[in-house]
């Protein structure tokens, strides 16, 4: 019989519409000696596709720093480790699913939950808390609501039904993602430090095992179609698009967790993009070993399935493990018990090749060191990345030199607008160890803060959460917007008294083949990398989405920073909401200077302009301890970081999650003081200033006594707002918008 794998049924044209250009084609054509059957050329564009090979991000990613004490396990596995203390450990991460959720936002939006949810269980941690980080455009671009409604409940949907609470995230829009929104899922798990599991660790001779739903059609070639901009029309990619089912997710978690304790698993990885080639194929490099699959044996939902087509695919719910020989039929009878399937096929070898057999031929046989070690790595070319408008000379004073005007527009503004109506869609407190979730303010229920936070059971700590970018100052300027996205997770986690220990990261930029796309891709890097260093905040996991773009146009290049930090007591950890009236309102780190790229000119006088604010990560490292202290020796009673809209913004949301608890500010300030957003700062509340003053005189900190908290109002300059108007104000555009006005 005729080997397939030695068919010439592969061309260079064909390569082209798979994603592979010319070079790459030659590249495999050495590889082989001989040209590629179809399945194989499958299987070399899904592995070198940007999605799964990074070949434009590869050469900077090693600029960032991963390593710390504290750090188990750092990029290079399913998710990132980190050490918690009591030999537990924290396994967290963060992955985009842009492009499936443009296309088909609820099962987008869905299997990129329950993708990053696998990926955290693969390695033996039960999820404990999601979050999100969701870019749409404009509001009244047609597709909009759409999207927001889609993506809202497939994230509600799965998480919900997996019975992991959603304690977080963040919601903006920008005419820049109208024609490519952004989906980014984190999910952070608990594991035992001595029960975690990796891709690697198989030897010869092991039983290869499938786990979890059947295989079907949907999907093929996603890793493909993420790794391409769109055009006008897109909708032949919706078979690209995966499809969810967090029933069975939940069924795998609790299968795959009892497995772990019986100590069976020599390695395991989860079937997320390119599905069965990449999950067998990292188990097979990692190991330093080669695989053949008896695809026959693979369970199906559909007939007549080629070879090709089963190992594209990336129906959801899926695992490949590497049992210990000998443990099959025990195993086996775990997933019975979960109705699961559980089917072995094929084992490990010795010859370091992907072998696959079908109807009792070969349609395939690729060595793995070639198909992993020289896959492309692309030095792009960089150009200069696009220029912000100038400030304008003449400034941006207050419409009708009116404070409260200001703060009226900014409050409302579809970004710092309240999210109550998608917040609430999310079960945040299921679980029941949610202490404070992120964002939380107006009429919404739950305590605020500036990071989630989510108990351990057993013990008094708890995890501090939280997702962070600002796309405008990464679009006016890479290097300080890439610094920035990780200073303001450091200030979120710092506010909340937990020391920060490491971050995960979303990289989304456009087309990588256009120098200045790729100049802010490294821009950006850059300034995650110097913050990371400088903050003692390693990079131990993350994901990189490029080609977000549609006809040429990129988005606001959106690196989002998914932060973790530890408290050791969390009946000591600060939210954001005044408590009582009479306490002072101090504002640590010093006052606005610079309106550029701030939300004020954007939203008040309908401009885009100026640098992005300056990031001194000496001041950042330092402020934030000095916060933390106060914190752990219970010398304030509220902190928020100052971020988006400035020192009002920040003292008004605090008044807003109060409820009852507003501020009389003593001082009268032009709009930069008000709306400016220099970074590295921090508003508190004290029943005892003078001893804050004084440690900040001691500790060459800034400090400024702004006013102090009354009941019930928001007054400044003989100007005064009720707590409940500025909250209508806040819920005021979303409740419109989704009433469809």
């Amino acid at each position: 019989m005729t080997n397939p794998a030695q068919k010439s049924n592969s061309t260079p044209e064909l390569a082209a519409e798979y994603g592979l250009n010319a070079e790459e084609y030659q590249m495999i054509l050495d590889i082989l000696e001989r040209t590629p059957s179809f399945t194989e050329l499958g299987i070399f564009s899904v592995m070198w596709s940007e999605h799964c090979s990074y070949k434009s991000s590869r050469l900077h990613l090693k600029k960032l720093p991963t390593e710390a004490p504290w750090v188990i396990q750092g990029p290079g596995e399913n998710a990132g480790v980190i050490d918690i203390g009591d030999g537990q450990a924290a396994i967290f991460k963060m992955e985009s699913h842009n492009h499936p959720s443009y296309i088909e936002p609820y099962q987008g939006a869905t299997t990129g939950v329950g993708g990053i949810m696998r990926d955290i269980f693969t390695m033996g941690g039960r999820p404990i808390a999601n979050m999100n980080a969701l870019r749409f455009g404009d509001p009244s671009h047609p597709k909009t609501r759409h999207l927001v409604d889609g993506v809202v409940a497939g994230i509600a949907g799965y998480g919900n039904c997996m019975g992991v609470p959603t304690v977080g995230g963040e919601t903006n829009f920008h005419k820049s993602y109208n024609g490519n929104i952004l989906v980014n899922a984190m999910t952070v798990g608990l594991a035992d430090q001595d029960k975690i599991y990796y891709a690697r660790g198989a030897e010869p001779d092991m039983p290869i095992v499938y786990i979890g739903a059947k295989t079907g059609r949907d999907g093929i070639h996603g890793a493909t179609m993420a790794s391409a901009e769109f055009g006008d029309g897109n909708e032949e990619n919706r078979p690209t698009v995966q499809v969810g089912d967090p029933f069975t997710e939940k069924l795998l978690l609790e299968a795959c967790l009892e497995l772990m304790q019986e100590d069976m698993i020599v390695s395991i990885q989860d079937m997320g993009a390119a599905g069965l080639t990449s999950s067998s194929v990292e188990i097979a490099d990692k190991g330093g070993i080669g695989v053949i699959l008896e695809l026959d044996d693979v369970p199906q939902r559909e007939q007549n399935m080629s070879a090709y087509e089963l190992m594209l695919s990336e129906s959801q719910e899926r695992m490949l493990m590497i049992l210990k020989p000998g443990s099959e039929e025990d195993a086996k009878k775990i997933f019975d018990k979960w109705d699961l399937d559980f089917a072995v096929i094929g084992r490990t070898t010795n010859d370091k090749h992907l072998k696959l057999n079908m109807y009792g031929e070969c349609w395939c046989d690729i060595p793995v060191p070639p198909l992993v070690d020289k896959s492309p790595i692309y030095d792009r070319p960089q150009g200069e990345a696009p220029k912000p408008d100038p400030l304008d000379e003449t400034g941006y004073p207050l419409p009708n030199n009116d404070l409260f005007e200001a703060l009226k527009t900014l409050l409302s503004c579809p970004d710092m607008a309240s999210k109550r109506w998608i917040w609430e869609q999310y079960d945040s407190l299921v679980m029941g160890e949610t202490t404070a979730s992120s964002g939380v303010i107006g009429t919404q229920s739950g305590t605020a803060a500036d990071a989630a936070l989510v108990k351990i059971p057993g013990h008094t700590k708890a995890l501090a959460i939280t997702t962070d970018c600002t796309p405008r100052y990464c679009y006016a300027a890479p290097f300080e917007g890439g610094k920035q996205a990780v200073a303001e997770s450091y200030r979120n986690i710092s506010a909340t008294g937990a020391t920060p220990l490491a971050i995960t990261n979303n990289l989304n930029f456009g087309n990588p083949e256009r120098p200045e796309i790729m100049a802010q891709f490294v821009g950006g890097i850059e300034g995650i990398g110097a913050a990371s260093k400088a903050l003692d905040y390693p990079v131990i996991s993350g994901n990189v989405s490029l080609y977000n773009e549609t006809s040429g146009e990129a988005i606001f290049p959106t690196p989002v920073i998914g932060g973790v930090g530890l408290i050791q007591d969390h009946t000591k950890a600060m939210g954001l909401s005044f408590n009582a009236e009479g306490e002072a309102i101090l504002l640590i780190g010093g006052t606005g200077t610079d309106l550029g790229q701030s939300l004020y000119i954007r939203e008040v006088h309908n401009a885009e302009a100026g640098n992005a604010p300056r990031v001194d990560l000496g001041k950042e490292k330092e402020n934030g301890a000095f916060i933390r202290k106060l914190i752990d020796n219970k010398e304030i009673t509220a902190c928020h970081d100052v971020s988006d809209g400035g020192l009002l913004l920040a003292i008004t949301e605090m008044a807003m999650a109060s409820k009852a608890i507003g501020a009389k500010i003593t001082l009268e300030q032009d709009e930069v003081f008000w709306f400016a957003e220099n970074q590295a700062r921090y508003v508190i509340t004290t029943k005892d200033q003078k001893n804050i003053i004084d440690q900040c005189t001691q500790e060459s900190i800034e400090c400024l006594e702004v006013g102090h908290t009354h009941l019930n109002t928001l007054e400044i300059a003989g100007q005064t707002l009720s707590i409940e108007a500025l909250i209508t104000l806040n819920e005021h555009w979303l409740k419109n918008y989704m009433k469809g006005t």
